[in-house]
């Protein structure tokens, strides 16, 4: 806390010492007077209200050579404190030939701090971790800079290096509590500042190489330890501590205790002081019936996962045989024996869009509270991550709806404690120790009593023949038996034995079905055959959509009806059991039922136009939002102006945050939609929408499926011998291969986009791509191409009128020019991008320009204005959650410190970039890697920065980049002679 900023409520006065002494009256400052007369009131005010004698005043404020006025100096000074504190003045007291001051717990910011760290070691104590965090967080900030900044006297320089001390103390036990609760990637910065400011404190250097290790870095970690050992030998001429070397050698050894703690999950990711306990199973249903010998074999398997590596149980059956309900039964049954939480996902392995395990991954890893800068982008280490953080917690794991073995592995736990359930059409024999439980039908009498307690026991009682034969032409199926029972509740004349007549005769209709499908078809025939017209129509068109679900605002583009009118209508189908709620505004059909549904709009949906409109309205109205999401992040943009007209409308948004927090909630159903809409008269549509989301190829959560989208796109299209559509999925793919550092791919599909431009006289490629190609060249290295790249561009948006487009063509030449050296043409280029973007009112193109600038100002050695352009830009890329170029600035930040002569400012940014995960691909993290050798070989620390050069080389070779390999080699070369 900055006094200037926070007072303690209901505290007239009210002193600071943790940085310049200084005092208020509520909010008006006090003036303290010379540096004598605030060394006095520091020493009054550190007694804690006990009596300071006159020698021991002027001991304290000069030492062994006072002036022959002491004593005379004294009681001026606390005349004019007297004075200063007006009505207050009562708190400084004359006694015993001394001085007190006598005030309230909380008027002091020392004792504020002594009652925060109070508490804070209390909720450590009792194991509230986060809690305990946020309170030595609070402590810290009490402090403003030197304690008892520019006080003289000895015993001010006595209390400094007290109060410092105990900051150097308080810090470590904060980042202690930090790498318990998993924050080691963004610990690794401020340690690395740290142990540049205090190279001989051992514990900093202990929890840097922890933080390291943590984080995938374990040569880095190596290296603090040689740095350290050289170090201390050279200062003190001793040893490192052997808490120390212990560590060291767990590193080597990877000992499997340096893991994650088991409390890293006890954080959310929205920073509240509560503990995450992920409660993510679906509600279980309340006529569950029968299945007793599975739920008992089930429950057993559970039940052991505390005395094994993980307790693995895969439910195997066909569709509609109950699988889902039966793991999620079992499951809440079980959820005491897993008291930190239990997680839940549908992996849709027996649909077309089967779920990514990769972001499957990084869905569970947020749950358990883990920053999405901290999730890493790979399968495998994402695995690793997921398996740390479970490490001793006790967590169920329901997996269901899986494809194969293939998709479950890398999403199981691999710790005793917990425990994974598995539910699939198919048997994963080979699932490693998995038990394996193959679930038939019901028994009849199980089967009778669900349906009996759907229908009622009074309408059943009296008809039980007829009962049995409704469940048996179900086939004893659990999905088949509620479809037929929620039809005959819903149908209060119908008797039991008219719906067995009905279903009898659906049956010998479809008698030509195998036995499963004859049973659950013959049930969704009835369950159809009674719907009334409207909802029959929603029925078949609903399921034509690809997406794993449907909010209500997509259902009424496809149905083409008021609001209010196709909520009742869907509701009314989730009352059948036909379609399911998956949460508020959105609905989403059984597999099977979906398929069928299809069915019945292929055989019965007059006419048969009807279908294609339904998908037309539906990609029309994703499209029309994605446009209006679009422009309200870019005002002004004219790509908005370029996209095919749509009939249907979409949504209104208050503002720019609220139509982001749409999109990337329907990401999933938008680019299914993208994807089945990628043929025929939709094809240029689904190709614009692919350019109207392109926010959603940068997410980093929804890359993949982006791009799989802009592929499918782009084949069609192909195909189709379409060159708008193809050339502007060319455009998205160029785009998204150089973000990831791609380039080569990048300039490919640029090329192949451009061509296609030219051949469609299409002006979104046409002024996008030559941009595209431009930052390719400049991150290649060739320079004179970028800038005549970025000039195309630039004449192309000013053919088009995009003020926005200009602006930013303005910023890419200025960075082609910083390159060249030509820094003062760069600076003047920025900054009428930086005014053209401020005109408009683009906060975020706003920070590309300031981004641009700040390079040129860098490039001009012009550094203090080059870090306050970047810093700028930093916090609007933060606010507006764009992680590609927050990592970037911070990139960028460090270079400028590496330059000013600033290493362990260097250091810090660099290390931050690397800790959001997200820099533009291995190319760019091998150049923040060689940025931060730099700044610590600068700050002594040689090994490390060895380390670092050595992986930036391997990330170089790797990718055949020889110019900038031989760059770190020669970084390296005096180190390796040395």
């Amino acid at each position: 806390m900055d006094g200037e900023r926070e007072r303690v409520p209901g505290q007239h006065l009210y002193f600071t010492v943790l940085g310049p002494v200084r005092a208020w009256r509520g909010e008006e400052a006090i003036s303290t007077g010379s540096p004598q007369q605030r060394a006095l009131l520091a020493a009054l005010l550190l007694r804690g209200g006990r009596t300071a004698t006159a020698p021991e005043l002027v001991d304290g404020l000069w030492g062994t050579e006072p002036p022959e006025a002491a004593i005379a100096a004294l009681r001026t000074y606390a005349s004019r404190l007297r004075k200063a504190f007006g009505p207050d003045s009562e708190i400084l007291v004359s006694e015993s030939g001394g001085y007190a001051i006598r005030i309230g717990l909380s008027a002091l910011d020392t004792d504020v701090a002594e009652q925060l760290t109070a508490e804070a070691e209390k909720a450590q104590h009792s194991g509230d971790r986060v809690r305990a965090r946020d309170l030595f967080n609070k402590v810290l900030d009490l402090w403003d800079g030197e304690p008892l900044a520019g006080v003289p006297g000895p015993y001010a320089e006595t209390q400094r290096t007290r109060l410092d001390e105990w900051y150097r103390s308080l810090i470590e036990t904060r980042l202690d509590l930090d790498l318990e609760l998993g924050h080691h990637s963004e610990a690794v910065s401020e340690l690395t500042a740290l142990t540049a400011s205090y190279p001989l404190r051992e514990r900093l250097r202990e929890l840097l190489m922890l933080a390291l290790y943590r984080s995938g870095r374990q040569a880095e970690a190596l290296a603090v330890y040689a740095d350290t050992r050289r170090l201390l030998a050279d200062e003190l001429g001793v040893d490192p501590r052997p808490e120390l070397s212990a560590l060291h050698q767990k590193i080597l050894e990877a000992d499997a205790e340096l893991a994650v703690s088991a409390h890293a999950a006890e954080e959310p990711s929205g920073g509240t002081a509560s503990f995450v306990r992920p409660a993510q199973l679906p509600a279980t249903v309340s006529d569950f019936t029968g299945r007793a010998p599975f739920i008992k074999e089930l429950s057993d398997q559970l039940a052991t996962a505390e005395g094994r590596v993980m307790a693995v149980s895969a439910v195997a059956g066909i569709g509609g045989v109950g699988k889902t309900t039966l793991a999620v039964h079992v499951a809440h049954a079980a959820r005491h024996q897993f008291p930190d939480g239990q997680l839940y996902i549908d992996l849709q392995g027996s649909g077309p869009l089967v779920a990514d395990p990769g972001a499957v991954l990084g869905s569970f890893l947020r749950a358990l509270g883990t920053a999405d800068n901290a999730i890493p982008d790979g399968v495998e280490e994402r695995a690793a991550l997921f398996r740390s953080l479970l490490d001793g917690r006790r967590v169920l794991t329901l997996l269901d709806n899986a494809r194969d073995a293939a998709q479950v592995r890398p999403l199981l736990p691999g710790t005793p404690g917990c425990a994974a359930l598995i539910t699939s059409r198919h048997r994963m024999v080979d699932l490693e120790s998995a038990h394996l439980v193959d679930l038939d039908v019901m028994s009849p009498d199980e089967a009778l009593v669900l349906f009996t307690r759907i229908v009622g026991e009074e309408r059943v009682g009296s008809e039980r023949d007829a009962a049995m034969d409704v469940v048996a032409a179900c086939g004893f199926l659990p999905l088949a038996i509620r479809i037929a029972a929620s039809r005959l509740a819903s149908r209060r004349t119908w008797t039991v034995s008219a719906l067995a007549r009905k279903l009898g005769d659906e049956r010998r209709r479809l008698d030509e079905l195998r036995a499963g499908d004859l049973a659950v078809k013959a049930t969704f025939e009835l369950g159809y055959g009674q719907l009334e017209p409207q909802q029959a129509r929603a029925f078949r068109l609903l399921g034509l959509a690809d997406g794993p679900d449907i909010s209500l605002a997509a259902a009424v583009a496809v149905l083409d009806m008021d609001v209010d009118d196709a909520e009742d209508l869907l509701e009314s189908l989730v009352d059948t059991s036909l379609l399911e709620s998956a949460s508020p505004g959105r609905y989403r059909f059984h597999d099977l039922v979906r398929l069928y549904a299809r069915a019945c709009a292929e055989r019965d949906e007059m006419p048969p136009a009807e279908r294609d409109a339904a998908l037309s309205r539906l990609l029309d109205f994703y499209l029309a939002s994605a446009a209006r999401v679009f422009a309200l992040a870019r005002p002004g943009d004219r790509l908005v102006d370029h996209l095919e007209p749509t009939r249907y409308p979409g949504l209104d948004f208050p503002d720019s945050a609220a139509a982001l927090d749409w999109m990337f909630a329907e990401a999933h159903c938008l680019l299914a939609c993208i994807q089945q809409s990628a043929t025929g008269d939709t094809l240029r549509r689904a190709a614009d929408l692919l350019v109207a989301a392109k926010d959603l190829g940068e997410s980093g959560a929804n890359s993949r499926q982006y791009e799989a989208a802009a592929q499918t796109v782009r084949d069609a299209g192909e195909l189709a011998g379409d060159p708008r559509a193809e050339g502007r999925a060319r455009f998205t793919l160029s785009h998204l291969h150089w973000m990831t550092s791609r380039y080569e791919q990048g300039e490919y599909e640029g090329r192949q986009a451009m061509q296609l431009a030219l051949a469609a006289d299409d002006p979104v490629p046409g002024c996008e791509v030559p941009n595209e190609r431009g930052i390719i060249a400049l991150y290649q290295k060739r320079y004179e191409e970028a800038e005549a790249y970025f000039r195309q561009a630039l004449d192309a948006f000013r053919a088009d009128d995009n003020r926005p487009g200009i602006a930013g063509a303005l910023c890419n030449i200025s960075r082609a020019h910083s390159a060249m050296g030509r820094t003062d043409s760069a600076i003047e280029l920025a900054a009428e991008g930086v005014e053209i973007y401020s005109s408009l009112g683009l906060a975020l193109r706003v920070a590309n320009a300031r981004f641009a600038l700040g390079i040129a100002l860098h490039q001009a050695a012009r550094y203090d204005e080059a870090l306050d352009q970047l810093t700028q830009a930093l916090t609007l890329f933060r606010e507006n959650r764009q992680r590609l170029w927050e990592g970037s600035t911070h990139a960028r930040l460090a270079e400028v410190h590496l330059a000013a002569g600033r290493p362990p400012e260097a250091a810090t940014h660099a290390e931050q970039a690397l800790a959001l995960r997200f820099v533009g691909g291995e190319f760019r993290r091998g150049t923040v890697l060689r940025v931060l050798g730099q700044a610590l070989d600068l700050m002594g620390q040689t090994d490390r920065a060895r380390a670092c050069w050595q992986e930036a080389l391997t990330i170089y070779e790797q990718l055949n980049n020889p110019a900038e390999a031989e760059e770190v080699r020669a970084l390296m070369g005096p180190m390796a002679t040395a």
